[in-house]
């Protein structure tokens, strides 16, 4: 009897850790988003450490795949909308360089920190905004997973103009 509860429970616990796996890769495809060939460092520096379970990632703009940038100032060249957008694009490269350091999304087990960047004009304060383009697109991914404690600022120049910055440390198993 002893035995056929234990064979129960880990068939239960089989059933339960199954079913919470996710096929990142379907998750994206659902979502219309293709990840790309993470860019090299533009300097003399790495896009990831990894410190035991935790993977500090170097700052990230918003590349494309074709290897071109959004710039722009926020509240100058750009609407509140373009930054949302760009900082959305920075969470594409984030996740690009994630998996290509992972080899797989499922190994993230929780997005910890941001902090977000925004190239703007000095009197622009919707930094939370724009950088929500970026969180958003993190919990539509990872759900509860990607929910994270963040820091928004602007910046009156960001490297090659580009219109956001973003750098994160994750948890990973």
């Amino acid at each position: 009897m002893k035995n056929l509860i234990v064979f129960f429970l880990f068939v239960l616990f089989a059933t339960f850790s199954f079913a919470q796996k996710i096929d990142y890769d379907k998750k994206l495809k659902e979502l219309g988003i293709e990840l790309m060939v993470p860019s090299k460092p533009i300097a003399n520096y790495v896009k990831a450490v990894r410190v035991g379970n935790l993977l500090y990632l170097s700052g990230h703009g918003p590349s494309r795949a074709d290897g071109t940038t959004i710039a722009g100032k926020v509240g100058v060249d750009m609407t509140l909308e373009q930054g949302y957008e760009a900082a959305k694009q920075t969470g594409v490269s984030i996740l690009s360089t994630l998996k290509a350091e992972l080899g797989d999304l499922n190994k993230v087990k929780r997005i910890i920190k941001v902090l977000g960047m925004v190239n703007c004009a000095p009197t622009f304060g919707d930094q939370p905004k724009v950088i929500n383009g970026f969180s958003d697109l993190m919990v539509a991914v990872f759900g509860e997973k990607g929910k994270h404690a963040r820091s928004a600022v602007g910046m009156n120049a960001l490297p090659g103009n580009m219109a956001v910055e973003i750098e994160i440390i994750v948890e990973v198993e």
